[in-house]
């Protein structure tokens, strides 16, 4: 059955919507358990609610939508899970604790550490949260997602004698990628291999995948396919799993030159990156004057339209017809061009079902960080596409999955992963790395990529302290440190251990000097999988004179919180510690691959070898280490 379901698209997607309905039910489920079970305190300190908060003024945006502002003043500190496109919904707590929902529902137009915009249902929806003491907010379930990536499959499944139903046999089936014979392009400021993938890029009929190692060039190697896609196509479509990876690639494009429609709001908010926005392109169109003064209007007549005679009514409903007629005329102009103007329409996967892009097609789909997304929110972009580039690492971080069991049914299994086996032809590997030393580089390079990354001449030998050693291990065996577990979603914590590494921090401060540190800008990367080890850590830093100095060069984060960053020293907290050799968590080695290779320069790894040598994976690294003196 297992063959059978490999060679035959239609198993296959089928096999994916199972999976996807198992997912959704978990998550569906254990979103009504959390909001029945738990308290606010823990929902805060989980970044699912904001508590409390005030609500400020309401206005309608450029896109005609009633939003609301809000903020908090308490707990700013905490990481939260709230941005662009996420649905929320409003409680009340009572004086004596108790949650009471109010019915609105809204969506999170942006969100930073203190000021919340949501995009409200309506007038009655304001009227109902203004004023409520004691008001809190709590992402809500997300089932739109969900909708568009089940319409998606279907839409797939149901493919028939189109572009859609070639793409689909072809990635998911048995049918053979075909590659163009042009001409090689010269690319002088790119290596043999960025240049190679980029040519792959441009050959490619159907589908190509840009296979990008930690450090190897990915986002400059992909913008460059990009640019060069440009000179022969008007448009493409430019998608990733999350808003993060797509403001990054997008501003990388901007950097170049290129024309991007940013459908979405961006992550990382400053003017270069709403610059490029659908909503402010649209208010900084011609015609918007004219259509934001009818828009006032037409509010303004609708409060008059039940008063008067019948025939002043009537007077009133044909001159608001004849102003939504303009209306509605003038947003698809201010549409059109915006959208037509566009050399990228850059947007998360999810978001490239959005109205705008209704009916719109696109010669080439480029998803980036591919390795990251689930299949069926790849499909929802395919469906607009005639090719599509994949770019990413299937060894570092795959999706998100909640549901176990849909995990290892193959849930957790990408497009990106599927196609790289069956269709190697397709790949591209990037095999030069520009950010690590050669000694830390090694070990991923063998164990993940068949010792095919080699260092670049100008970073192997790379370092801060003469006669260091790059890569250390601290190893914590016989001092009676013992792993907690806390819960589901923050897993395990080793204070003995987190302490010991901020000594150890101290100590490499010390070594290297404070004042060299602050005028060169060494910034140093602290690594934990779990987070209750990180909120223990951030707490610790927090509370250190010594360490005060240097806050603003320290960042403390899950493996997941690093990805796509890199730092000059990195310390990694392995916490686990039992005598039964249990590892959990850590047995997903795509996580210590990326944890591994964000440093530039030094990397020092603490944990119990004893509890971690019971596995192959950090037994051959204890061997490495020791091997190169750490």
């Amino acid at each position: 059955m297992k063959e059978q379901e490999t060679n035959s698209p239609t198993l296959h997607l089928q096999r994916q919507q199972l999976l996807l309905r198992m997912e959704y039910d978990y998550e569906k489920e254990e979103f009504r358990r959390q909001t029945e079970a738990m308290g606010v305190a823990r929902k805060v300190k989980r970044g699912m609610c904001w508590y409390p908060v005030t609500a400020g003024r309401s206005y309608y945006n450029s896109l005609n939508q009633l939003a609301m502002e809000f903020t908090r003043t308490e707990d700013t500190d905490i990481e939260h899970n709230f941005e662009y496109g996420r649905p929320v919904c409003f409680f009340r707590q009572t004086l004596e604790g108790k949650i009471e929902y109010l019915k609105t529902q809204g969506t999170v137009s942006y969100a930073d550490d203190t000021r919340m915009v949501v995009i409200m249902p309506g007038a009655g929806a304001i009227l109902e949260v203004q004023g409520v003491e004691r008001l809190g907010i709590q992402l809500y379930f997300d089932e739109t997602s969900y909708r568009t990536m089940f319409e998606a499959l279907e839409d797939t499944l149901r493919a028939k004698g189109n572009r859609l139903a070639e793409l689909r046999d072809l990635l998911v089936g048995t049918g053979v990628p075909g590659f163009r014979q042009l001409y090689p392009v010269r690319f002088p400021w790119l290596n043999t291999t960025q240049e190679a993938a980029v040519n792959r890029v441009l050959c490619a009929r159907d589908v190509a995948i840009v296979h990008g190692p930690p450090g190897t060039g990915k986002t400059t190697t992909l913008v460059e396919a990009i640019y060069e896609t440009l000179h022969r196509e008007p448009q493409v479509l430019v998608c990733a799993q999350s808003n993060t990876a797509v403001d990054w690639i997008s501003e990388k494009l901007v950097d170049r030159g290129v024309n991007v429609l940013r459908i979405g709001n961006p992550t990382r908010v400053n003017d270069k990156m709403l610059s490029f926005t659908y909503e402010r392109r649209f208010e900084n169109h011609p015609s918007y004057p004219e259509l934001w003064s009818i828009r006032k209007e037409l509010r303004r007549l609708s409060g008059q339209s039940r008063r008067g005679t019948y025939a002043e009514r009537e007077s009133l409903r044909n001159r608001m017809s004849r102003l939504r007629d303009r209306a509605t005329a003038l947003e698809v102009q201010i549409n059109t061009d915006l959208l037509d103007g566009a050399h990228v329409i850059a947007s998360t996967l999810v978001s490239s079902n959005h109205r705008v892009l209704a009916g719109r097609r696109f010669g080439t789909l480029f998803i980036d960080e591919a390795a990251q997304a689930l299949e069926a929110a790849c499909w929802i972009a395919i469906r607009k596409a005639d090719r599509v580039i994949l770019a990413g690492d299937h060894c570092q971080l795959p999706p998100t999955i909640k549901c176990h069991e849909a995990a290892r049914g193959g849930l957790e299994r990408t497009l990106m992963e599927h196609v790289a086996e069956r269709k190697p032809q397709a790949v591209s590997l990037l095999t030069v790395q520009y950010r690590m030393n050669e000694a830390i580089m090694r070990f991923s390079s063998q164990w993940f990529y068949r010792g095919r990354l080699e260092a670049a001449p100008e970073v192997r030998h790379r370092g801060i302290l003469d006669w260091d050693t790059p890569i250390t291990w601290v190893d914590t065996t016989g001092r009676d440190f013992k792993e907690q577990f806390v819960g589901e979603t923050f897993g395990r914590i080793n204070k003995d251990e987190a302490d010991l590494l901020l000594q150890e921090l101290e100590r490499y401060i010390r070594r290297i000097g404070g004042g060299r540190i602050l005028d060169e800008r060494i910034d140093f990367g602290i690594i934990s999988p779990y987070k209750a080890q990180v909120q223990y850590l951030r707490g610790r830093i927090k509370a250190s004179a010594a360490l005060r100095p240097y806050r603003d060069l320290l960042t403390v984060n899950t493996v997941d919180g690093f990805q796509g960053q890199e730092r000059d020293v990195v310390f990694i907290s392995l916490v686990r510690a039992n005598d039964e050799g249990q590892i959990g968590f850590l047995q997903d080695l795509r996580r210590m691959n990326v944890a591994m290779t964000r440093a530039r320069m030094k990397l020092v790894i603490l944990g119990e070898a004893e509890t971690l040598a019971s596995h192959p994976f950090y037994r051959r690294l204890l061997e490495h280490i020791r091997e190169t003196g750490g």
